[in-house]
């Protein structure tokens, strides 16, 4: 067996098991034979990363056991960065104080660093636009963020540039406006048309299998969380044979800001967004019944039809009642003008 160099963080760590290892569980027994420079967690991330390979092939299985004479390899990536850097990438600024910024957040943008995204991050933009300010407040690879958007949904956000302020509007979130001025409204572009004009959707949301999406759950569920959303239906696109429609433009009000809520509440109901690859992928095949060049226009649309359009809220100094409105993006907006020609 070559056993690794007390001092190796990173690079290339090559172990054989043993007679005696034989029969152990794999991360286990990496825990033990890498500590102290590797945890148990670190090496089951690895694991998941396709960074640590059996006999040449990369495992897929934490629990796997030993067996005599199997080699395995370990690639140690060079650590991240603990805290984010500022980075000049240009900001579509609404307002801004001493207090806090609105933005309009373009699609594609990851509000900050995470697993794959240590960079190109809002919070990246947001370090360089504003300095020290904001240094500390929120967390460290978090500073200033009070919510979020998807890294593929467009719109406005607010973020926090002093103490005060990120204390304020993260109460406000926390408690959803239920006793403020918050208002968080979205533009949607679905599949199909819900039968009301208007509606609402109560439906606890949780983890589903893959522990990345989210799924409507039982409320009894321990990862359940509390889920509302309210829509109406403000056009309809494309009436069919049999008295439907093809596709229509809904706008949602949140009541509570769950993960992913408009996406997993407008699937659960029968109408998922429009370009959802995560929530819409029964629909995909919907596509080859729209004429051309609507029909390459939504193949090609590359994310979710979903915009946060509308953001109000109460300063936390001046206690005025601040209402920001971004336009639809472009690629947002042609998808919705070719619906229109149906």
């Amino acid at each position: 067996m070559s056993a690794p160099d007390s001092e190796v963080t990173t690079g290339l760590i090559v172990l054989t098991a043993s007679t005696e290892d034989a029969g152990q569980r794999l991360d286990q027994w990496l825990a033990g034979k890498l500590a102290p420079q590797l945890s148990r967690s670190r090496i089951q991330a690895l694991i998941k990363q396709g960074a640590i390979k059996l006999d040449g092939n990369p495992v897929s299985e934490v629990r796997h056991k030993l067996k005599a004479g199997e080699s395995l390899t370990i690639e140690v990536p060079e650590p991240e960065p603990a805290e984010p850097v500022g980075e000049d990438i240009p900001l579509d600024i609404l307002y801004e104080d001493n207090e806090l910024i609105v933005i309009n957040k373009p699609a594609g943008l990851v509000v900050h660093p995470g697993a794959g995204n240590w960079t190109g991050t809002l919070v990246n933009a947001l370090i360089h636009h504003c300095g020290d300010s904001l240094s500390g407040i929120g967390g460290v690879r978090r500073p200033g963020i009070v919510h979020r958007l998807d890294k593929d949904t467009s719109g406005v956000l607010v973020a926090a540039k002093t103490d005060r302020a990120h204390k304020s509007l993260s109460a406000a979130f926390a408690d959803h406006g239920r006793d403020g001025e918050l208002e968080r409204a979205y533009v949607a572009l679905v599949w199909g048309a819900p039968e009301r004009p208007t509606g609402t959707i109560d439906a606890a949301l949780g983890r589903a299998a893959d522990r990345v999406r989210r799924a409507v759950v039982r409320e009894t569920r321990d990862d359940a969380r509390h889920a509302v959303t309210h829509f109406t239906v403000l056009e309809r696109f494309g009436v069919q044979k049999d008295g439907s429609f093809m596709a229509s433009l809904v706008e949602c009000r949140l009541e509570t800001g769950r993960t992913h809520q408009i996406r997993v509440h407008m699937a659960h109901i029968g109408h998922p967004l429009v370009g959802d690859r995560d929530y819409g992928q029964a629909f995909r095949t919907k596509a080859n019944r729209l004429p051309e060049p609507l029909q390459q226009m939504v193949k090609d649309f590359p994310r979710q039809a979903l915009h946060a359009r509308l953001l109000a809220f109460e300063h936390p100094t001046t206690h005025m009642n601040m209402s920001f409105e971004a336009p639809i993006p472009e690629d947002m907006a042609n998808l919705i003008d070719g619906f229109r020609k149906l």
